[in-house]
């Protein structure tokens, strides 16, 4: 039986994940509007979308309102690294609020699902360990990383008061670490960061002693997670927790990745940034017992396709 065609609308559609988001949605038969103002989007990573009949893409900043017809909406928009969020924290915080406010106003007037890309990072710099989604979180909420932290968890608290509220349908997940190919080189990100460092032969920086823990998931396997959450019975909103439960120390990222690129690159140490957390990991029991979702991709193929990706990019030679 074919399946009916969705309009879905994709905020941040040309980012990281919103462009493998995207890419997604057309091969699973639906159209597709991809929204970005892209400040950090790139047109690049949605250029071979382009011939397809079934997407669109508008440069629109989700702080203002928008006003389509469509099913479903996916709300990625947000900058969602350091760097990039930091450069104009006051900016950062009204994507995430306005932009929340703009979507659920949207999705309220059309009866449009609406799903939300949460993050860890509303556990800050987190007691529990692994983090569940009952734990409420050690957030500070005037650091630099406050505009991102605090922005999404006002964005979470937006799209569960539109569910009760007006009856809105809501999905929130809340991402961890997530790689893959399309990263910006430039986004400050552990895994780019020690990729490109090695592949042009620089010496690889690693802020504290390495020994603070990430969870690292390939974007194939994050995506998969986003569209069973969608495709979840009403009654599961989230917030759930989609990353790899896999733990590894920032010290061991930076050896698999040298070993993986065959580089040279010496390790350089630098003190660690203020309220960046020590230990990330998800516990992923609702995603199994609810989605019937667990990651699939193993670090070190997920890195090789990540290498093979900025190799080529960069215009290097793997041996």
């Amino acid at each position: 039986m074919k399946r009916a065609r969705k309009r879905v609308l994709v905020a941040g559609g040309a980012g990281f994940l919103g462009s493998h988001l995207c890419e997604r949605l057309l091969n699973d038969g639906h159209e597709v509007l991809c929204v970005d103002n892209f400040f950090t989007g790139s047109r690049e990573n949605i250029r071979h979308l382009i011939p397809n009949p079934y997407f669109e893409v508008m440069r629109h900043d989700v702080t203002f309102p928008l006003f389509v017809e469509v099913d479903e909406i996916y709300n990625l928009a947000c900058p969602a690294s350091p760097i990039h969020y930091q450069f104009n924290p006051v900016q950062t915080t009204k994507t995430s609020v306005h932009g929340a406010i703009n979507m659920l106003g949207l999705a309220k007037r059309t009866k449009a699902k609406i799903f939300q890309a949460s993050t860890s990072e509303v556990y800050g710099d987190p007691t529990v360990h692994p983090q569940t989604e009952d734990y409420r979180g050690n957030v500070n909420p005037i650091g630099p990383r406050a505009c991102y932290d605090e922005g999404k968890r006002c964005a979470e608290t937006l799209f569960f008061d539109y569910h009760r509220q007006n009856g809105v349908n809501i999905r929130v997940a809340r991402i961890f670490n997530t790689y893959g190919p399309r990263m910006h080189p430039n986004d400050g990100r552990v895994v780019s960061n020690f990729i490109v460092q090695a592949l042009q032969g620089h010496p690889i920086t690693i802020y504290g002693e390495g020994t603070q823990t990430r969870s690292f998931c390939y974007v194939d396997d994050l995506i998969e997670g986003f569209i069973r959450l969608m495709a979840a019975p009403d009654d599961v909103t989230g917030p759930i927790n989609i990353g790899n439960p896999g733990e590894y120390t920032i010290r061991q990222l930076a050896e698999n990745v040298v070993r993986l690129t065959g580089a040279k690159s010496e390790f350089v140490w630098k003190p660690l940034p203020q309220d960046d957390p020590l230990q990330r990991c998800p516990d992923i029991t609702k995603a199994k017992t609810l989605l019937d979702w667990q990651p699939t991709i193993h670090l070190e193929e997920g890195l090789k396709r990540t290498i093979a990706y900025f190799a080529d990019q960069l215009g290097v030679s793997l041996a």
